[in-house]
């Protein structure tokens, strides 16, 4: 039997966002305790707002916490031009009537860590500011975080500066301190997720499926993360697929730190691919990705009959 991993998918929903948690409510091999949300892509309320949305569509009852509604020292640059102003321009979600916890994101990720039986795999999806927070403030939750995989990062060049990937733009200074955390890391950078596509025949075939491939078709429409023409990018959807298909990504253990001072290099992560620097590895990079493969992937989670 293969293993089941227990998850808190922190994320800024986002198009991209929502493909990866339902590709991670719908998988077999995954529990997701816990969602949390953070300003990104756009606003921490219209991030929470888009969990709630996905989660009431999904009919699922894993419950949402609202977190930092601003990076740890600067200002909010959000992705509204690439995902449209209310992140999930596409669709006629209804307003939702499921309510988040009511208490912070950390609060909630600090209750549900330290409850847990089984060590929990942090899935950060959008920019690392509650992360840093929790193990900032709350330092004893490493004791039972197994590890964290985040989308984010480039060991290449970016997508939001010509230096740096989106997330770790927003919030360099939160990227550092988790990658300074200790904990058994695995980076899923744009060196993979500019490659992790879906093509227009992949998307085609969705619209006819099931209600959940109606949606992402409509989401799809006016997403701006490339193109049908030229294929759509999966980026967050990355993060998940290393957990359960690990086989499909080549990786490299490597010393990574991000910039934060650099007028034009804030927020680009330092991967140090050939120990130039002598430093210990803190991190696990994924540098390929098998795209068919992971195209077959995904198109085997989302044309399942027992999907909604």
């Amino acid at each position: 039997m293969e293993p089941i991993h227990h998850i808190i998918i922190d994320t800024d929903p986002g198009i991209d966002d929502a493909v990866a948690i339902a590709a991670a409510l719908f998988h077999d091999q995954i529990d997701v305790k816990l969602i949390t949300t953070v300003a990104g892509n756009v606003s921490c309320d219209k991030t929470t707002n888009n969990a709630l949305k996905l989660l009431e569509f999904f009919h699922s009852d894993v419950p949402v916490a609202q977190g930092a509604i601003k990076p740890l020292l600067r200002t909010l640059e959000d992705s509204s031009h690439i995902h449209g102003n209310s992140g999930l321009d596409g669709y006629d979600f209804p307003h939702p009537k499921k309510e988040t916890l009511g208490i912070h994101a950390i609060e909630a990720m600090r209750e549900t860590i330290l409850s847990s039986k089984e060590p929990i795999t942090l899935v950060p999806i959008g920019p690392l500011t509650n992360i840093a927070l929790l193990l900032s403030v709350y330092p004893e939750c490493k004791q039972n975080i197994k590890r964290i995989v985040f989308m984010g990062g480039s060991a290449s060049r970016g997508n939001h500066s010509p230096a740096a990937e989106f997330n770790v733009f927003v919030d360099p200074e939160a990227a550092k301190i988790v990658l300074q955390s200790g904990l058994d890391i695995t980076m899923c950078g744009l060196d993979v997720t500019s490659l992790a596509t879906l093509t227009k025949e992949n998307v085609e075939a969705l619209k006819e499926m099931n209600r959940t491939g109606e949606m992402l078709y409509g989401l799809f429409q006016h997403y701006r993360g490339g193109s049908l023409a030229t294929g759509l990018h999966m980026h967050d959807l990355c993060a998940i697929a290393y957990l359960v298909k690990p086989e499909l990504f080549v990786t490299k253990e490597c010393f990574v730190d991000v910039e934060v001072n650099g007028r034009y290099t804030a927020g680009a992560t330092i991967v140090d691919l050939k120990s130039y620097y002598q430093q210990q590895a803190n991190a696990k990079v994924c540098l390929e990705i098998r795209v068919e493969e992971f195209r077959q992937w995904f198109m085997e989670i989302f044309t399942n009959p027992s999907i909604l």
